[in-house]
């Protein structure tokens, strides 16, 4: 009996990802047409994917790196850049995505198609973004003459890592969104406090090795890399481009394994739920 049922969850699963397959075209359409709204009327067009984290980068520097200087570190400029690139690609495809299918209640109560197809579609109109802001990166590493790492040829690799966690994490919280309209609210506010508890503008070394929680020692600075996946990109993407260091084998596969263990239950997840999706819609 129970390996009937493996062997079907497994016919399942091949029959969804044929159908993603054969509606490749549909997600290339919804990419394209995401990226074709966010910057139509828009004098500068897809230059403000250029100029946004050029002008993040230089208000975190003056805050952190001039007015603050206990937070100063070696060419601040660039490492609040290769943190806050991963950053943005995180926040946005998060904000996009949870409206994904909500957005397009039209659509899912009418016509046929995987629905995973809108959250993915999402995040991959994030990741263009996140590529054309690349272009600002490798300007500023080459201006700031940064250490550039021989491990430089694995961060298609950590891109992927991301943008699988993404997807997962995206999988999840547009599903609720269906059923719980609160979900956007807060959403909102888990984002503001995970981004201050990610070292996107300030280095982990600043943290407390350990700290004391009802007289037990905790490895704080460990901790917040074991418990937070997008603190370990950031640190990863810090290691390729900033550092120049080659990153830690077993630590770039610990963070793989959880991009891929977000995404596989944030893709069971939403398949439980979505044939009850144009109901609720």
């Amino acid at each position: 009996m129970s390996v009937t049922i493996e062997q079907s969850r497994l016919a399942r699963i091949t029959a969804r990802g044929s159908d993603l397959w054969r509606y490749r075209e549909l997600i290339r359409n919804l990419v394209m047409s995401s990226l074709k709204g966010r910057y139509k009327n828009s004098a500068l067009g897809f230059v403000w994917s250029l100029l946004n984290p050029l002008g993040m980068m230089l208000v975190f520097t003056i805050v952190f790196g001039f007015l603050m200087p206990d937070v100063r570190v070696e060419k601040y400029p660039l490492f609040v850049l290769t943190g806050l690139l991963p950053w943005n690609f995180f926040s946005a495809s998060i904000n996009a995505g949870l409206y994904s299918v909500v957005g397009s209640s039209n659509l899912v109560k009418k016509v046929y198609f995987p629905r995973e197809v809108l959250p993915i579609a999402s995040v991959l109109s994030q990741l263009i973004n996140f590529l054309l802001a690349f272009a600002v990166l490798f300007v500023a590493l080459i201006v700031f003459q940064a250490s550039f790492s021989p491990w430089l040829w694995t961060l298609p690799f950590v891109i992927l890592i991301q943008t699988v966690f993404s997807t997962g994490v995206v999988l999840i919280l547009s599903t609720l969104n269906v059923f719980y309209r609160d979900t956007a609210m807060i959403t909102e506010v888990v984002m503001l406090a995970w981004f201050f508890l990610t070292p996107v503008v300030y280095s982990v070394a600043l943290l407390p090795e350990t700290i004391q929680v009802l007289g037990v020692a905790l490895p704080l600075q460990r901790l917040v890399y074991i418990f937070n996946p997008v603190a370990s990109l950031i640190a990863i993407y810090r290691d390729l481009l900033y550092w120049g260091y080659r990153t830690d084998v077993d630590f770039f596969i610990r963070t793989a394994l959880t991009a891929l263990a977000v995404f596989a239950f944030g893709y069971w997840f939403f398949l439980r739920y979505s044939e009850r999706f144009g109901e609720e819609l």
